[in-house]
Formats: C-alpha cells, sequence, structure tokens
C-alpha cells in the first residue's frame, strides 16, 4: 500500500503498519550535499519520545581524527534551523580543530527546546545513548545550554564524553581556557596593528559576559583595558558590575558596536554577530571574540577588510576550550593545556602574516591553513 504524501509531494509507503515518510526537506539535502558550507560526512537525527529529545548530530570530518564538538541546547524557531546550525557548527569545529592542532576532526550537536524548561536527567541520558551508538566517531562537550553537570550525565551512557567534572575524571569548566585563548587572540591583535602586544589603554567592548566573556573581562582588566559590556542577562551585567563598579554597560549590542573610540570588539554570544548591518556602523579597529560563526555569510570578511577591520578569526582565538576538553581524554593536565592555548598568540600572528602576503583577509588565510592541515591528512591515510 501506498499512501500520498501529506503536502502533495512523494509518496510515504507503509510497511507492516509503520508509515515511512520518503521526502525530506531540499533545502537541507541542498546544504548538506552541494553547497560551501557543506560537505558532511554524516548528519543523525535523534528522537526519543518518551523523554521529548529532539537532537541533529552532524559530522563534517574525521580526517584529522574522531569528530570533536559540543552539544548546544537552544530552543530552535524550526527544525531546519536546528539542521543548519549543527551543520555550521560542525563545519567550523573542523577547521577550529584543525588550527588548533589537534588530532580531531569536526563534529557539533544541537538539542532542540528551551534547556529550562525541558532538560531533564532522562532526556540527557537518551542523548548519551546517541552519541554512544556512533561508536566514538563523534566525542561531545559542552556547549551553549549545557554544563559540567550535564556532561556527567550524558557520560553515564556514552564513554566518548568530555568537558565533566573534576569529581568525574573531568577538567571541569573550559571556558576559562577559552577566555585565556581569545585574551591571546587580542594581544596579537594589538601587537600586529599598533606594535605592541597589551591592551592597557584601549577600549574594548564585550558582547556577552556569560560563561566565557566574564573571564575575559577579568583578563582585560588585569591587563589595564578600558572594558565595556552589555548582555541580555541582568544576572551576568551585574556580577561583573558589583566586582568592577568601573566597567561600563550600555544597552545592547546594537550600541556598543557604536561606542566611540572602540578599539576591540568582542562578540561573546551567538553567531552571526558580523553582518550587513552592524559591519557598516562598527567603530572598532578590530574584532576578536569568543562567538562562534561571528561572520554572518561569505563575503563579510571583505567588507571588513574594506573598512580597515581587522578579524581574528572566530574559529583559531575560541579554540582555548577545545584543546582542554580534547586534553581530558588523555588525562587532563592544566598547565599542559594553558601551555596550548598560549601558541594562540603565535597562530593569530601567523595567520595575519599569511593574509598580507597573499593578498586575502584573514578568515580566508585561515581557512587555507586549516584546508590545507585537513588535505594532508586525507591523502596520508589514503
Amino acid at each position: 500500500m501506498v499512501l500520498p504524501h501529506p503536502q502533495g509531494g512523494p509518496p510515504a509507503a507503509s510497511y507492516l503498519g509503520v508509515t515511512t515518510v520518503t521526502a525530506v526537506s531540499d533545502g537541507v539535502l541542498q546544504t548538506l550535499f552541494h553547497s560551501e558550507q557543506g560537505g558532511h560526512e554524516q548528519v543523525v537525527l535523534c528522537q526519543d519520545r518518551a523523554t521529548g529529545l529532539k537532537a541533529v548530530i552532524a559530522l563534517h570530518s574525521t580526517a584529522l581524527g574522531p569528530a570533536l564538538g559540543g552539544t548546544r541546547f537552544y530552543p530552535y524557531a524550526t527544525e531546519a534551523e536546528a539542521v543548519a546550525d549543527a551543520l555550521n557548527l560542525a563545519r567550523g569545529m573542523s577547521y577550529k580543530n584543525a588550527m588548533a592542532g589537534l588530532d580531531h576532526g569536526g563534529g557539533k550537536a544541537v538539542i532542540i527546546g528551551d534547556p529550562e524548561q525541558i532538560k531533564t536527567e532522562e532526556l540527557l541520558l537518551a542523548y548519551g545513548r546517541f552519541v554512544a551508538s556512533l561508536g566514538g566517531r563523534y566525542v561531545t562537550a559542552c556547549d551553549v545550554g549545557t554544563y559540567v553537570a550535564d556532561m556527567d550525565v550524558v557520560a553515564r551512557t556514552n564513554q566518548w564524553t568530555t568537558g565533566r567534572s573534576p569529581e568525574n575524571g573531568g577538567a571541569g569548566d573550559s571556558s576559562v581556557l577559552t577566555a585565556f585563548g581569545v585574551f591571546q587572540g587580542m594581544r596579537a591583535s594589538a601587537q600586529h596593528l599598533w606594535g605592541d602586544p597589551t591592551l592597557r589603554g584601549r577600549k574594548v567592548g564585550v558582547a556577552g559576559v556569560g560563561k566565557v566573556g566574564h573571564y575575559l573581562v577579568e583578563h582585560l582588566l588585569s591587563d589595564g583595558a578600558e572594558v565595556v559590556i552589555t548582555d541580555v542577562r541582568e544576572e551576568s551585567v551585574r556580577r561583573i558590575t558589583d566586582k568592577h563598579p568601573q566597567v561600563r554597560v550600555v544597552a545592547d549590542t546594537d550600541a556598543l558596536i557604536r561606542v566611540e573610540g572602540l578599539d576591540i570588539y568582542a562578540p561573546c554570544a551567538l553567531g552571526g554577530a558580523l553582518n550587513d548591518d552592524t559591519v557598516p556602523v562598527l567603530t572598532a579597529k578590530a574584532v576578536c571574540g569568543a562567538a562562534n560563526n561571528q561572520l554572518a555569510h561569505p563575503g563579510v570578511e571583505k567588507d571588513l577588510e574594506e573598512r580597515g577591520i581587522l578579524y581574528a578569526p572566530d574559529y583559531v582565538v575560541n579554540a582555548g576550550g577545545v584543546i582542554q576538553v580534547a586534553d581530558e581524554l588523555h588525562g587532563f593536565d592544566f598547565d599542559r593545556c594553558k601551555a596550548k592555548a598560549t601558541k594562540i598568540f603565535d597562530t593569530t600572528l601567523e595567520i595575519f602574516a599569511r593574509a598580507k602576503a597573499d593578498g586575502i583577509p584573514p578568515a580566508a588565510a585561515a581557512d587555507r591553513i586549516a584546508e590545507q592541515r585537513m588535505a594532508e591528512a586525507r591523502s596520508g591515510r589514503a
């Protein structure tokens, strides 16, 4: 028996009482198989009705080793938006891990829903079982909406989990080294622009002072920077201003990017911060932040260059966290991780030099270096 598709598309086949829908979104397939954002090895759609789990696991590349990347828990407006985010984030992790010198490919997972409403122990255990079904091709960790305590739960059903608590054999909060790495990227930006790797006397705007941003603010203040912040969460802002009343607060990101005399802008929340609306009005001389996928679409990096704004590629400078969680898999040593994260300074300078030599934006230079490493790994494996 063949059933008509409910939207008038290809039919759905019925076998022994189970209806199998044979139509999928052409848009998703176009992204996965044909676009520049695609090229992924594997995408897994996960559903556990008993717990309400709906998740997407995307593996972009395992050329350098098992895919490594966090789990984002977010209330996406649509499932298609969740798939697109997983694909983009996984691709970014391939490049990040390559530039960090890790023996890991790129992967990412997203769980659809508001974590404050639907996150439960049973849901996380179900998610862990799905990750475990990949047999080690994907190693998961924390991301937006997930925390160390969550990874402790996931690890109960999935041995390929990192970013766990020290009490459970993990390294703890990876935000510490993520912020440290971004700070190293800022120091490199300062060296490139002003000939001195210090932020002393520089005005730095930080958008998002949550898990990573508040640690970054501490580094900046210790280095003598003037700091301006904004965050949608009042409690995040208050945590900083109660301790550092000299920190200036503005209403929102739109106000922050227009602050007069801004030297460096640090997007530390969600992606897409650099787009057709923000780049034309950005007052900063450089952008260096912790957020993933800061460039809203291809071509934004050229817009930044045309305006004379230096861009430190996000996946390079925010790699401190993934350096930490990767190290956890081999027995965590904080000093060893911090030494690796310190090298983000040199890597960022190398990218700026490559960009100047090749006459291309820094984002393109970083991509070339990362793609070369992945290509060499694939050819060596063949």
